[in-house]
């Protein structure tokens, strides 16, 4: 019997800088990474992005290109003895490169026990993560590692996999592949590219005939039937706190403690589910309910301090909780529109009478003449400007529709009558 052939993904793994897709401000032609690639001294780095946009494929990319001896571990099942392990091996040998994928979710003592290998040069460290590092990597190995963020892979970088895959798959000869649509494909994958490949190769090997037309329902009816759901080994663990999150977004704590559930139980880094919900707190919920935040980051210290199994009950007080509150993504609206204000009219002017004025040159410049100092007027409010007079009575804010918000709706509408409209 033939082997089974490896995924897709897997067969179309990129072996040099050249090949890879994406992330050009790190790989592309004189940048600092490849720079170093090039010259054969690649520093230990921390690999920190969003899971399929090319961690693993850069660690092997600089192993192949270096011929250097290449370990890998995984956070998930690894533990101190595996590393000493490798640690030992590593003495015997010349430029070696371990690579630990899900690195964040190596505890204290499995980060001490890389610290001396990688300050004695005996291993060069690329750890994998798709969490901030500077949350979930000790600081003494932070600090004797480079810090490399990967970018979210874009719908030209994808389409540009995809149709790499059609074009050089040997599997895929002999058939008349058509991408007639991509958003699908786009969309469940994720922006992973791992997942993408692998979502084209069950959509091609699941169609009849020789002649294939790739469209969004030929790959929905695909991803329904056959895509695989979450495992204890946490694989598909994106796509189950996506379903946490939009169960809490929708006011569903039913759904919410059962996806939490499917978490705890699959062992997900509590940590990384609390901190999930903190976010929420203030995307999703905001003004409507300011104490989500406060029950949300109580909930991630809390968690810091007690351990499994007792965090179990903190994380669905908080969850259900989330999913029961009143919703608004006002402030999330509010700043996402300033942002796109600020790029659109640049670095407009401080209003004179707002700005400082810490030296003599900048009063007699009439820095700060004429701001009226809102405790020394009724209500403690006075209706002068703040914003640049390009873009005066502007409304970034626009509160949302719960009992809160429409409480300071009517607070604001009552101060700035003929100026913000609310």
């Amino acid at each position: 019997m033939a082997p089974h052939p490896a995924p897709l993904a897997e067969r179309l793994r990129p072996n040099s800088l050249d090949q890879l897709v994406g992330q050009q401000h790190l790989t592309g032609k004189g940048s600092i990474l490849r720079t170093a690639i090039e010259l054969g001294k690649p520093p230990s780095m921390i690999l920190w992005g969003p899971p399929g946009t090319g961690k693993t494929t850069i660690a092997n990319i600089i192993a192949h290109t270096l011929n250097s001896p290449f370990y890998t571990l995984s956070a998930i099942s690894s533990g101190v003895k595996e590393v000493r392990d490798v640690i030992e091996e590593a003495k015997l040998k010349e430029n070696v490169i371990l690579f630990i994928d899900e690195i964040h979710r190596f505890n204290k003592g499995q980060q001490d026990a890389l610290l001396g290998a990688v300050e004695k040069g005996i291993i060069t460290l690329i750890g994998a993560t798709t969490e901030n590092p500077s949350f979930e990597v000790n600081s003494a190995l932070l600090s004797r590692c480079q810090v490399y963020v990967l970018k979210p892979l874009d719908e030209n970088d994808l389409i540009l996999v995809l149709q790499s895959a059609i074009a050089r798959d040997k599997t895929f000869q002999g058939k008349q592949i058509e991408l007639k649509e991509t958003e699908a494909l786009i969309n469940i994958s994720g922006g992973d590219a791992r997942k993408l490949l692998n979502l084209l190769e069950l959509v091609v090997d699941s169609a009849k005939g020789k002649k294939i037309t790739v469209t969004d329902q030929l790959v929905m009816d695909t991803a329904q039937q056959r895509i695989a759901l979450y495992d204890k080994k946490g694989e598909q663990h994106y796509d189950i706190i996506s379903a946490f999150i939009k169960s809490m977004r929708g006011s569903d704590p039913n759904a919410a403690v059962y996806w939490l559930a499917r978490m705890i139980e699959a062992g997900e880094d509590l940590k990384f589910i609390a901190r999930r919900m903190l976010i929420l707190a203030s995307e999703d919920i905001g003004n409507a309910n300011p104490n989500a935040l406060l029950l949300a980051n109580a909930t991630f210290e809390a968690v810091n301090k007690i351990g499994y199994p007792e965090s179990r009950i903190i994380l669905s007080q908080c969850a259900t909780y989330l999913a029961s509150s009143a919703k608004s993504n006002a402030s999330n609206e509010a700043i996402a529109e300033a942002l796109q204000m600020v790029r659109r009219t640049g670095d407009l002017p401080v209003p004179l009478h707002i700005r400082n004025a810490p030296t003599r040159l900048m009063k007699e410049m009439d820095y700060g003449k004429g701001y009226q100092y809102s405790h020394n007027y009724e209500k403690n409010f006075s209706p002068q400007e703040y914003l640049p007079d390009e873009i005066s009575g502007h409304v970034f804010y626009e509160p949302g529709k719960n009992a809160r918000e429409e409480e300071m709706r009517k607070h604001l509408k009552n101060l700035w009558e003929g100026k913000y409209i609310y």
